[in-house]
C-alpha cells in the first residue's frame, strides 16, 4: 500500500522527508563520484587506471524486468570479467530481496564487479568524512542499509558461476568539508548475521493476513473511520525511532500517547519498566498506590520518587 497516502487519508500525514536543496546536493555529489564511466569510483576502490569499465544499460519495464535485467548484467559482467579482466559498473541496479513471503525491490547506488568475479556494493552519502572519520550513528546506518544489498546479492551469486559477494562495502561520502569524494571500506559481516535472523524471524505476510478480521481494507476511498480500524487491526510497537523512517508513525504515535503506552517513551525506557506497560502504570507505582514492590522496576520508581519529594522538601518546595 501507499503509506503516505494511508497516512494523509487518517489526518496524520508523515511530515518529514529530505530538503529539496539536501536532495539537489545528493544528486550533484553522486554525479561526481560516478563521472568519466566511473574512474573516480575505480580509483576509490583502489584501482588508478582500469583497462576498461563497462557500464552496461539496465533500464526495463516495471521493477521485475528491470531486476532480471540486472541478474543478467552480473551473470554477463562476472563471464565477461574472467574471462578479459574488464571491470563493471552497474548504475542504480534493482534487486529483489523477499521478505516475509513478498518480494522487495532495492536499489543500491551502484555495484562493481571486479575482474576476479567479486561483487562490491558502493553506497553514496552526503554526510562529510571529516579526517577520514564520519558520525558512528551515520555509518552504522548506512552499513546496515548496505548488508540488505549484500543480502540481495547473495541470492544471485548463487546462480552465477564464478560470482563471490564481498561482505565489504565501499562508503563513499565528501571530504572534510569539500564535495571531493573520498571512500572508505566498510565490514558489514555483523549487520549481514543481524538482517539474517531479522528475516527469519518475520511473520509472513499471508499468516498476518489470515489473522485480520474479514473484509478489512486499507482502500483510501473508505470513510476515515473505517480505514482507522483496519489499521489497528494490524498489531503496530511504535518506538521514537519510526518518526525517521515510516509514513505511519505519526498516527502510530498519536495512538500510543492516547492510550498512555510506555512505548512512546523509548525502547531503552520500555525495556526498563519491565511489566508496567501504561504511564498510568508507571505513576501508581511511583505512588505505591499499585505494583508488587518485588518488582526490581516497581523499586526503582519508588526509590526515585522518593528521592524526588526529598529533593522537593529540603528544597522549600510544596
Amino acid at each position: 500500500m501507499d503509506k503516505a497516502a494511508l497516512a494523509s487519508a487518517l489526518g496524520s500525514p508523515a511530515a518529514f522527508g529530505q530538503s529539496q536543496f539536501a536532495f539537489m546536493r545528493g544528486n550533484a555529489f553522486e554525479a561526481k563520484v560516478k563521472a568519466d564511466g566511473g574512474t573516480e569510483m575505480m580509483r576509490l576502490l583502489g584501482v588508478d587506471a582500469p583497462a576498461e569499465v563497462r557500464v552496461p544499460d539496465l533500464s526495463a519495464a516495471g521493477p521485475e524486468g528491470r531486476a532480471a535485467r540486472t541478474a543478467l548484467a552480473l551473470r554477463e559482467a562476472t563471464a565477461a570479467g574472467v574471462g578479459d579482466g574488464a571491470w563493471t559498473l552497474l548504475d542504480h541496479p534493482l534487486l529483489a530481496l523477499e521478505v516475509a513471503g513478498s518480494p522487495a525491490y532495492l536499489e543500491p547506488d551502484a555495484v562493481v564487479v571486479h575482474p576476479d568475479g567479486r561483487w562490491t556494493v558502493v553506497e553514496i552519502k552526503s554526510f562529510p568524512m571529516i579526517d577520514a572519520s564520519a558520525d558512528a550513528a551515520k555509518v552504522g546506518a548506512a552499513a546496515r542499509q548496505a548488508a540488505v544489498y549484500v543480502l540481495a546479492l547473495e541470492r544471485v551469486a548463487a546462480l552465477t558461476d564464478g560470482a563471490k559477494v564481498a561482505h565489504s562495502v565501499l562508503l563513499v561520502c565528501p571530504k572534510d568539508f569539500s564535495n571531493l569524494p573520498t571512500g572508505s571500506v566498510v565490514d558489514v559481516r555483523k549487520q549481514l548475521s543481524v538482517t539474517r535472523r531479522q528475516l527469519a524471524r518475520l511473520t509472513r505476510i499471508e499468516d498476518i493476513a489470515a489473522a485480520l478480521p474479514e473484509g478489512t481494507t486499507f482502500d483510501l476511498e473508505r470513510p476515515a473511520q473505517e480505514l482507522t480500524a483496519a489499521v489497528e487491526s494490524v498489531s503496530a510497537a511504535y518506538a521514537p525511532e519510526c518518526l525517521a523512517a515510516c509514513e505511519l508513525a505519526f498516527h502510530c504515535r498519536d495512538r500510543a500517547r492516547e492510550s498512555g503506552a510506555v512505548e512512546a517513551l523509548g525502547p531503552g525506557m520500555r525495556g526498563e519498566l519491565g511489566g508496567l506497560t501504561t504511564i498510568g502504570d508507571v505513576l501508581a507505582a511511583a505512588r505505591g498506590s499499585a505494583g508488587d514492590p518485588n518488582d526490581p522496576a516497581v523499586a526503582a520508581l519508588r526509590r526515585a520518587a522518593a528521592l524526588r519529594a526529598e529533593a522537593l522538601e529540603e528544597a522549600g518546595c510544596r
